[in-house]
């Protein structure tokens, strides 16, 4: 039994684990389950500056799935050419060259358009906020800082 057949259902469990990222976490829209029916500080300000980024998400071991995967489904198409040591060597070939190519798609899918707000608040301070380009936000934009510290959002007024 040839493992080709199996190809196609392993790139497809792989693509459907990367979509599972959720990136809603970023958006002024979405509380976490530890900031349900808390007291937020609430402030007012006025945005300064917008700017477009991008936020990576992942940790330190993001990479791993996609490199993991992709070193799976390069060596299997590797093994597919040649025979003997022609057959190991491309085996190998293929299996870091889908290692490299898979962590740096699961990178790309890992991105999340964000801007980069300056406000300056009414108390004469600024703070700069990144959160998910969910909004269109415009310079001169009265809004409401929510939370304090490292854990601010920002939502219309």
């Amino acid at each position: 039994m040839k493992l080709t057949r199996y190809l196609p259902v392993l790139a497809m469990g792989l693509l459907t684990l990367g979509g599972c990222a959720n990136t809603d976490t970023y958006s002024g829209d979405v509380y976490s389950g530890n900031q349900a029916k808390t007291g937020q500080s609430v402030t007012y300000g006025t945005i300064v500056s917008v700017r477009p980024v991008q936020i990576q998400g992942g940790d330190q071991n993001s990479g791993v799935l996609g490199g993991l995967g992709g070193a799976l489904l390069g060596g299997l198409l590797g093994n597919q050419i040649g025979g003997g040591s022609g057959q190991t060597i491309a085996t190998a070939a293929g299996a870091i060259g889908g290692s490299v190519a898979g962590k740096k798609v699961e990178d790309t899918a890992n991105k999340t358009d964000a801007w980069e707000l300056e406000i300056r608040r009414d108390s004469g301070d600024s703070v700069i906020v990144v959160q998910k380009a969910d909004r269109n936000w415009q310079a001169g934009q009265r809004v409401r800082l929510i939370g304090s510290g490292s854990n601010l959002s920002v939502a219309p007024n």
